[in-house]
């Protein structure tokens, strides 16, 4: 028996049942001899597709021409190709579900996600926002401590100096507005270091200081010609770590001052900061801690003269610290670092030249 193709195109012999059934296909039988008829030959096999010549047309609808959408031609395609997308729309609001709050501008009333500073920016009132009592508290407890550790010994004046030497050089990059600034904030607490510890190698010279601020600024010169920050930012960022050097190093001037010098400047700027912190008009306040500051010198010296004179002139330089660190819509953390160290940081060159003065 010969083999039949099967498939498409035809079936096995013997595919008409007896009862004359026939199957969806036609069958077709080709000599092995005879190639493929062609178009016209009219033998055995007519091409469905003869009419068609060269394309298929469906004529019908499949799932894929109702499913998908129509395809661009090339032209429209290109002539809108650089379209956003169109038809998207925008989430709608879930029962159940409350959007969140648009905040508008700081009021006086108080968004707990607007800081003092942005609502006196935004209300225009004035820049100068005071730390208050908390920072002054903190202020009077670490002045206490320069005074205890004064009245010990030297060693025991440099562990408190030392913390306030750091507080001094963070607070004021971050009152600048320049955070994180570890790499001039370090800086400027290395040259305290370096003061403090060449004072204690040439007793307590205060030629020291003058010399170690010098070479820092060099040295903050050379790490800022490093930089590939823009020339302001760099011009910015050299003015912010000479000055926090500065005043840094400069606190050192209680380790080079007598002792006596600095235990009565330390309470007189502890009392002064606190009553500067009471709730007073600004001028009533600072007039104030000025006299606190005065007569807590003249109790803590002897009941003297001096001792009110040095206590009155270190709580001036307290004061313009406090001011510096009022300025400029501060923020919480200014007024816990600069708000804190500044006050005492200021007043260490007075407390040094008064205390050489009255000595």
């Amino acid at each position: 028996m010969t083999n039949q193709p099967y498939g498409g195109y035809g079936a096995p012999h013997g595919a008409h049942g007896a009862h004359g059934a026939q199957e969806p296909y036609a069958p077709y039988q080709q000599p092995q001899s005879q190639a493929w008829p062609t178009q016209g030959q009219g033998q055995g096999y007519d091409d469905p597709y003869a009419d068609q010549q060269h394309t298929q047309q469906w004529q019908g609808q499949t799932w894929e021409t109702q499913m998908q959408p129509p395809v661009a031609p090339v032209a429209a395609a290109e002539e809108t190709s650089y379209l956003p997308p169109q038809g998207v729309a925008e989430p709608g609001p879930v029962a159940g579900v409350e959007p969140e709050p648009e905040y508008g501008p700081a009021t006086l009333g108080g968004n707990a996600r607007v800081t003092d500073a942005q609502r006196a920016r935004a209300e225009g009132r004035s820049p100068i926002i005071e730390p208050g009592l908390q920072p002054a508290v903190l202020t009077a407890a670490l002045g206490l401590l320069l005074a205890g550790g004064a009245a010990l010994g030297t060693y025991a004046l440099l562990v408190p100096l030392v913390v306030l030497q750091g507080v001094t050089a963070a607070g004021w990059f971050r009152l600048n507005g320049m955070w994180p600034a570890r790499q001039g904030i370090a800086l400027g607490f290395l040259g305290a270091l370096v003061a403090d510890a060449a004072m204690l190698v040439a007793d307590r010279s205060p030629g020291v200081i003058l010399g170690t601020l010098g070479v820092w600024v060099l040295l903050s010169l050379m790490v800022q010609l490093r930089s590939h920050a823009d020339p302001d930012e760099r011009m910015y960022g050299l003015m912010a770590t000479v000055v926090a050097a500065a005043l840094a190093i400069a606190a050192g001037g209680y380790l080079a001052a007598d002792a006596d010098a600095v235990v009565v400047g330390a309470v007189a700027v502890a009392a002064a900061m606190v009553a500067r912190a009471l709730p007073l008009p600004t001028a009533v306040s600072v007039v104030v801690a000025l006299a606190v500051a005065g007569g807590a010198g003249f109790t803590v010296g002897g009941m003297e003269t001096d001792g009110a004179l040095i206590g009155a002139g270190a709580a001036v330089c307290a004061l313009i610290g406090h001011r510096v660190a009022s300025y400029d819509y501060p923020s919480r953390f200014v007024h816990f670092t600069a708000g804190v160290a500044l006050p005492l940081a200021a007043a260490a060159p007075a407390v040094y030249i008064l205390g050489r003065i009255f000595a």
